[in-house]
């Protein structure tokens, strides 16, 4: 059964945060009904675009996310996972279709390392925060009365991403997360500039893993 989902929602920090607005859609193919047990998960970036690449860190907070609300799952590094499985995840060699499985399982030594890593299911995440439009100007100096700047600047900054569940037992595509964010930042000075930063790329590694999770655990 296919279950689609769809939430948006403003996130408004407190204090010297700006302002974020983001958008999560779910699509489940087939979801676990008791969690994955002792299986582990792994969570990728892609990495073939030629003008970004899905940020290590964007991946690394995602799995702590998870993680951090349900210890029971077992979420293997990324870089962990690409050593031990050299040089097969390579950009290059990294299979990008689910029918690619059965292919990279035929191999031996893939095979042996993904049945002693226990891994049931590959998450891979692509996308990217960019800087969007900036604007504004600030001059700084120092003057008889000491050093300080003056001036007001903004930025806004756009998160989009898409994780595809793949589940190496059943060597098929289970589920899609796609989640974007989007926020304005702002630096205004006066002796002291103040930036007041719009956690983008934080809420949509929070939006993203609180819905994967959905799909991986078995308390929610």
């Amino acid at each position: 059964m296919t279950v689609i989902r769809t939430a948006s929602f403003v996130v408004i920090a407190a204090l010297l945060t700006g302002c974020v607005t983001s958008t999560v859609d779910e699509m489940v193919f087939n979801e676990p009904t008791e969690g994955i047990g002792d299986a582990t998960v792994v969570i990728l970036g892609r990495r073939h675009a030629s003008d970004y690449e899905t940020e290590p860190d964007f991946i690394d907070c995602v799995g702590k996310h998870i993680e951090a609300r349900d210890s029971s799952i077992d979420v293997i590094g990324e870089l962990e996972f690409l050593n031990q499985l050299y040089p097969w995840f390579e950009p290059r060699t990294a299979p990008l279709r689910p029918q690619d499985i059965d292919k990279l399982m035929a191999q031996p030594p893939v095979a042996a390392r993904m049945a002693a890593l226990k891994t049931e299911y590959m998450i891979w995440i692509d996308g990217s925060t960019v800087r969007t439009n900036s604007a504004g100007s600030m001059t700084c100096g120092i003057g008889p009365g000491g050093a300080g700047c003056f001036g007001f600047g903004t930025w806004g900054n756009d998160s989009d991403y898409e994780a595809t569940i793949w589940d190496f037992t059943d060597k098929a595509e289970v589920g899609r997360v796609n989640t974007s964010a989007s926020g304005q930042s702002y630096m205004p000075a006066v002796v002291v500039p103040i930036p007041i930063i719009a956690p983008v790329q934080g809420t949509a590694c929070d939006g993203l893993g609180d819905q994967l999770l959905e799909f991986l655990s078995s308390e929610y």
